[in-house]
Order: C-alpha cells, then structure tokens, then sequence
C-alpha cells in the first residue's frame, strides 16, 4: 500500500502507525550506541530529520514505550539480536529548546524553566516511590516557575539521579535544538545574560552527572566551547563536514529517487537534483533536505519549501551590515561562484559581525552554502574551503532576501533601476538621492553616523539588489581588477540591445574638491585613466555600446554625472 505523505508529523509512532511515508534511519542508532560516546552534539541544518531522529532514539530506549518494539520490527536496528534486547530498557530524559523564540532574556529563561516543571510533572508518579527520601520530594517539590538559577541548574541532575534509583539504571538524556534560544538571544541582545544561565544548566546536566549512561544534543550550530560548555571535556561534536552519522540526517540521492519512483516521479530526478541537491556531510555530497523532498511529494509542484520555513533574519542582518569584502564575495556566490576561506565550525556569535569566516561557517551550518571542495596546509593543520551556494531553491531565497531589503513602499530603488537601463541622468539623480535616503543608514553598522560613513557598505549592498534584480539581463561585478586598477561596478549586458555600463564611487574630498561635480570628474577621470572598460572591450563591446558614471557622495547627499 502506498504510503501517506504527512507534511509536518515529527513523532515516529505516529509516523509508523499511520503509514506514513518514512525512510528507514534507524541505523543511527546502532552507530551512536557503538560509538559509545558519552556525550554526542550533532548539528544539522533546520528541518532535516532531526527531530525524528530525536523521537526515534527516545521509543527505541525508554522504558515507558517498551511496548513500541512493533513499530521497529521491519526496521534495520532490528536485525541484530542485540539490539532487540536494548528496546524499551532505559530511563529516558527528553527535552527540546525547539520553540524558545524569546525577544528578552526572561521570557527565555521562563520557557526554559517551564520545560524543566513539565518535566517533573511527568515524572510524578517517582515522588511518591520509596527510592525517595524527604529531602528529594521537597526538591521535587520545588521545581516551580518562581525557582532560583541555581535550583534550575541542577534540576535535570537530580531529576536524574530519581530516575536511576527508581529503575536501578543510568539514564538517557535528550536535548532536541539546544541552540535556538541562543540564536535568539543574540538577535534580541541578551546574549551574556542568557548563555551563563545555559552554562549552569548543561554543566549541571551533561558534565557533573554520574547518573548519565548518555547524552545527546542536536542543533544547528556549534556554539563555542567558552559560552556554553566550558566545562564539558566529554563532547564529542559532530558538524557538517564530519564523517560521522553523515547518512544518517537528510535524504540520500539514492532514497531520494526509489521515493520518487514509488509516486509514480521518475522522469522528474533530474529537476529535482537541480532543485535539491546539494547539502553535504562529511564526504557525502547527495544529501537532500527532507521537508522539501516531502512537500514536492505531496504537492507535485516545484517551491523553496524549506528556504520558507525560516525568515533568515540573522543571516539577513550579518549581510546587509558585513564589511565590503563580505559583500563583494556574496556578489560571487549570487553569479554562482565559489569562495575560499577558512572556517571555525565552533560559532562565536560575539564575532559574526566582526570575523570573516565567521558568517560563512554560520551559513554553512545553517545549509545555505556547501563545501565544494577543500585542502589541508600540512603544516598547519589548517583548512581551506571552496564554499558555493547550495543549490537552486537556495539560490532564490538569497534573492529573495536581498529584494526585501529594498522593496519598502516608499523606496525609490525600482525607478532607479529603470532609469539606470534607460541613460536617463535627471531621473538617476533624482531617485538615487531617495534611495540613498531611504536606505543608507540600513547598511550602517552603527560604528559612526550614516553622513560620515564611506559609501562601500552601501553601494555593496546596492550592487547585490542590482545582481539579483537584472539576473538574465547582465553580468555585474565589483571591486575586481581591470586595465590599471579595480573598479567600483562592471554591468557586462547579456543580451544585444542593452549597453554596458562602468560606475565609480567616490566620497567628495572637501580639502580638495569643492563641489560634488569637481567629485564626478574625478571619478569619471579614474574610469578613462584606469581604463575599466578593459575587459569589456577584450569581449567585444563596442567603446559606442559602454557608458561611464561617476557617482559622489557627501553624506547622504549623492550627484551622478557621464
């Protein structure tokens, strides 16, 4: 019988009970138990099966669901007798930091202590067992909204060390997307207060816990050992270019294509490859986003399904406040090129802003970019990367999200563009000065105020909405080499009847320049001096077909002249 396709069910029982369409992971068990690592952090991008891996593990270990062996039986982890008897055997302790989306630093720690009552209160019926004395029972007890930090630290411990006299066994802990209240807390600033009360709470957990036979962390990013696991020498961290459990989360090519041969979509492998390929573990490089993969199954129809499932506003605020350099190299990543760089997979959120790599491990963390190849310095030990964006739904929500930064009501950005492609002078200055307005100061990074700031973070950040809004009409680059010098921008036309156009920026030199027009001619001077049309001649485009545009600024003020 044909499985049903259930859009959003993350339960496995339900799952299996149901019929629900499933791809057998159940080998991750067998590979994390004989692995036998005490305390394993394995990070994936969002909605790729972790969270089902999550409630896999659980009904496959906990005692309370010993009655669940049925669902496993046509499994892999069932093949091996060993593994049968380890069934339904364990105290689990199972949490998960998936929907602690706060703006403030106590609602956060608010929801975090609201997970930690409702544990105890499933766990109840152990308060009242004999393995308890009265000082338990009036820590049992204790565990209430108003708790101290302190009190809160400890709770998952002790709540541990119940539970093992209770069962005469060590117990499993689970800690489902352990990273998004920190995401969080440094989108909304309460970063430090914040991950000094997780500190606490996860030493307590995972690293003084003598009642623990393992543990286990899934979230998108590793947050560095100095902001949350300081302490913690016993983790075994497993990241997106790790060989372990590399099959494990996501979809292979090959389940990929036997799903969509069992819906009746084989003559569909290849635009499906174009659409959702691309994600990369360890060595593998067939990975697929499951929740995509899914929704295509149901629907039928070709969407950015995952790239929707978030509003990427981190992603979005580091590149429209990134240095010019992190801007030229997304301009490379939108024409689809490759960047090379080194990377810290261990996230430092205090230097995303600051820290080149930093933002690139980020988003290969996050799945919008992947490793396209890399080499090691033997010396060093040190690696450097070939990342490239991921592929095409991908693809379109970077557009996506560099069009939303110019697309208020009130933006002028569009009837630039338009009077860019027609020559017509008057109306560029005209509607360059409201675009400038409008969105200078977004481009900002607060270091000093909009009027004194050099324009490269805001002609970067115009260049990339230029890319994504004349993709099929032109070629555009930035700050690369031509003739004597690097120009400012490059717009190569794709198609016979558009011109090609060289612009140059430049702030006006009040020492030395008394007007923003003297500004202009020196611009304009550079382009002819410098000679940036090299490359656009070498790729025959008549000098008659190049027009050159000097743009000067002085504050927000901007005049733009040929």
């Amino acid at each position: 019988m044909k499985s049903v396709i259930s859009i959003g069910n993350q339960d496995f029982i339900s799952i299996r009970k149901n019929n629900c369409f499933y791809i057998d992971k159940t080998d991750f068990i067998r590979e994390w138990w004989d692995n036998q690592d005490s305390v394993t952090l394995i990070t994936r991008p969002r909605r790729f099966g972790k969270t089902l891996n999550m409630s896999m593990v659980e009904y496959f270990f906990s005692v309370n669901h010993s009655e669940c062996s049925k669902y496993f039986e046509d499994l892999v982890i069932w093949k091996e007798e060993r593994f049968r008897k380890l069934q339904g055997t364990y105290p689990v302790i199972s949490l998960s930091f998936a929907d602690i989306k706060a703006t403030t630093y106590e609602t956060a720690r608010r929801a975090v202590i609201r997970k930690l009552v409702k544990l105890y209160s499933t766990f109840e019926f152990v308060k009242s067992s004999k393995v308890l004395n009265e000082k338990d029972r009036a820590y049992f007890d204790s565990v209430e909204e108003n708790m101290s930090d302190d009190a809160a630290a400890v709770a998952v411990n002790y709540l541990s060390d119940y539970l093992s006299r209770y069962y005469g066994k060590k117990v499993i802990i689970l800690l489902d997307e352990y990273d998004t209240p920190l995401q969080e807390s440094y989108i909304h600033g309460y970063w430090e207060n914040l991950t000094a009360f997780i500190r606490s709470l996860f030493n307590s957990t995972f690293k003084t816990n003598p009642y623990m036979e393992r543990g286990l962390l899934t979230g998108i990013t590793r947050v560095s050992k100095e902001s949350i696991f300081s302490d913690l020498n016993n983790l075994e961290v497993v990241t997106t270019t790790s060989e372990k459990y590399s099959g494990s989360f996501g979809f292979t090519e090959e389940e990929v294509f036997h799903a969509l041969e069992e819906n009746g979509l084989s003559d569909e492998k290849g635009t499906v490859r174009y659409w959702y390929d691309g994600f990369s573990f360890g060595k593998r490089k067939d990975i697929y986003n499951p929740w995509s993969i899914t929704k295509y199954l149901d629907t039928g129809e070709y969407g950015t399904y995952w790239a929707d499932t978030s509003g990427n506003m981190l992603i979005s605020n580091l590149i429209r406040r990134s240095p010019a350099k992190i801007k030229t190299e997304m301009e490379d990543l939108l024409n689809g090129r490759v960047i090379c760089t080194e990377l810290d997979e261990q996230v430092i959120f205090e230097q995303l802003g600051r820290k080149r790599g930093a933002i690139w491990s980020l988003m290969l963390a996050s799945g919008y970019l992947k490793v396209d190849r890399y080499e090691m310095d033997n010396r060093t030990g040190k690696r450097q990367y070939d990342l490239k964006v991921t592929n095409h739904e991908t693809m379109l929500m970077f557009e996506q999200m560099i069009e939303d930064w110019f697309t208020e009501e009130d933006s002028a950005y569009g009837n630039f563009k338009d009077a860019l492609l027609a020559g017509d002078l008057d109306y560029m200055n005209q509607f360059m000065n409201q675009v400038a307005l409008q969105t200078f100061s977004s481009f900002d990074t607060g270091g000093k105020p909009s009027e004194e700031l050099e324009p490269e973070r805001f002609y970067h950040g115009f260049v990339l909405g230029l890319i994504v809004d004349l993709a099929g009409k032109y070629r555009i680059t930035s700050n690369r080499e031509s003739g004597f010098g690097r120009y400012d921008v490059v717009m190569e036309p794709l198609k016979e009847n558009l011109d090609a156009i060289v612009m140059e920026f430049k702030v006006q030199n009040t020492s030395k320049e008394k007007s923003l027009e003297e500004t202009v001619e020196h611009a304009l001077r550079q382009i002819q001096e410098k000679q940036y049309d090299t490359e656009l001649l070498a790729r025959g485009i008549a000098k008659e077909r190049i027009r050159y545009y000097g743009f000067a600024f002085r504050g927000k003020k901007v005049l733009i002249g040929n």
